[in-house]
């Protein structure tokens, strides 16, 4: 549930996300929170991100939808964090989701779980 202090910030992030082209999705993902973390929410190799950035191939359908939900996660976060503390949480353990680091979670495909998440960390400051 996103509580009203939230909306605004939530709906700020939906709405760069996916204004964001396809094309461009992967490179901000790699500017914030770097080019191995985008892999492995993805499943794919760093090499397959970097030849997404790069123009060289598109990711598949449901790749850019998980592409665009993690670019979506980091907007809403950067509303509170820099990209540093952006990284570190993506990687590191969270309670809300048993321990697991979000990005694990992202990669297992749920994405809505760790959205969760980040809206608790943007709410408790």
């Amino acid at each position: 549930m996103v509580n009203a202090t939230m909306r605004p910030v939530a709906r700020s992030a939906h709405g760069d996300a996916i204004r964001v082209p396809s094309t461009d999705v992967a490179g901000r993902l790699q500017d914030a929170i770097g080019r191995d973390l985008v892999a492995m929410i993805t499943g794919r190799t760093p090499r397959q991100v970097s030849r997404w950035i790069a123009g060289e191939c598109a990711p598949a359908r449901h790749e850019q939808q998980i592409l665009r939900d993690a670019l979506q996660i980091v907007q809403l976060l950067r509303g509170v964090e820099d990209d540093e503390v952006i990284r570190a949480w993506f990687m590191g353990m969270n309670p809300q989701l048993d321990d697991q680091a979000p990005a694990e979670v992202m990669a297992a495909g749920r994405a809505r779980d760790v959205m969760a998440a980040a809206r608790s960390f943007v709410d408790a400051g």
